[in-house]
């Protein structure tokens, strides 16, 4: 038997040893400090990152499967951290002056950065406006979404231009001019990520901070294939729940997590991601179909004591009802719920 990639036994390591013991007090007081203190440790914000700038450029296989101990051990921990491997990977893909700078402290763990660009999925409406001023950027208009809040050092920022370019940098993840936090939003689930609002009232980047601009339809086409795979973190979630119960009940929905499991990462691992769109979005509505069936079952076998907020079972309930809409766009949503009308009777 091959031994197990040395990431993933760090992830197993902090999911048994740490991440899955606190979960029920994470999630109702908030990821603490000494979590990412651990994960920035592990080495495991470095999993997408070259060698030479001392990540571990590990296989997509080995990046799911820690991604998938991680969310179904703590969800809130790992939706926190996992906002860091796009800043890595887009800086691993510049060639701008910034990637110097940022790309070996943020691989190293030494930093961890948010991400503030989902609302570009929104165009042609445009939430953040960037345009030139005094050798730099000047970024205006709202973010709606920023998880991480007070944990993240920096955040990769984007808005559209009046060239309708999309464009990113980096800012620091603090209040400063032209930045301001909203309170931290309670949320269903996953309040104990530090999720709030951002306002940009004329936030000034310099030229150096910016790591990508680019054609906005250019940079959708790159985003699309995120939005229409079945992410792991489902999958991660799915095998909690499970293991609460018992195995007579466990077992038919083991052998279709393992089928939809195994379709999915065949398709994550094409080598064209614009290809099968639509048997793509298919699929990850079935993963969400096992992994709402194994948490309902999760909650049923736990009866009234599932109500408690210090219920296992109901924490993975409603982390799967937030991943029911993370990463949502029109066309995820639509394909969603026309497979939804179609199970009626």
């Amino acid at each position: 038997m091959t031994a197990p990639h040395p990431l993933v036994t760090s992830a197993r390591r902090l999911a048994d040893e740490l991440l899955a013991p606190h979960a029920e007090r994470v999630d109702q007081e908030g990821v603490p400090v000494s979590h990412l203190t651990e994960i920035r440790r592990s080495g495991l914000l470095g999993a997408n990152a070259p060698k030479e700038y001392g990540g571990s450029a590990a296989p997509a296989a080995v990046v799911r499967e820690t991604a998938e101990i991680l969310a179904g051990a703590c969800c809130s921990t790992w939706f926190v951290q996992t906002q860091h491997h796009t800043p890595v990977l887009t800086l691993a893909r510049s060639e701008a002056p910034v990637r110097d700078r940022l790309l070996a402290p943020l691989a190293r763990g030494e930093l961890l950065s948010g991400v503030a660009y989902a609302h570009l999925r929104a165009y042609p409406r445009t939430p953040v406006r960037v345009s030139r001023e005094r050798g730099g950027r000047r970024f205006e208009g709202t973010v709606p979404w920023y998880t991480g809040w007070g944990l993240n050092d920096v955040m990769l920022l984007a808005g559209v231009t009046d060239a309708g370019e999309a464009l990113f940098a980096f800012a620091d993840a603090r209040e400063q001019p032209g930045l301001r936090a909203s309170e931290p939003m309670r949320l269903a689930a996953l309040t104990a990520s530090r999720t709030v609002s951002l306002e940009l009232d004329g936030l000034w980047l310099p030229e150096e901070s910016v790591v990508l601009r680019t054609p906005y339809e250019q940079w959708a086409a790159t985003d699309h294939p995120k939005t229409v795979n079945a992410g792991p973190a489902l999958f991660g979630i799915t095998e909690s729940a499970l293991a609460l119960l018992d195995e007579d009940t466990a077992a038919p929905l083991r052998a279709r997590l393992a089928e939809v499991r195994g379709r999915a990462y065949a398709l994550a691992d094409h080598p064209v991601p614009h290809e099968y769109a639509e048997e793509r979005l298919a699929l990850r509505t079935q993963a969400y179909e096992v992994l709402l069936t194994a948490t309902t079952a999760a909650v049923v076998a736990g009866g009234g004591r599932s109500m408690l907020l210090s219920s296992r079972a109901q924490r993975l309930a409603r982390e799967a009802l937030f991943l029911l809409v993370q990463g949502q766009t029109p066309a995820s949503r639509t394909a969603h719920l026309n497979a939804l009308a179609g199970g009626l009777p």
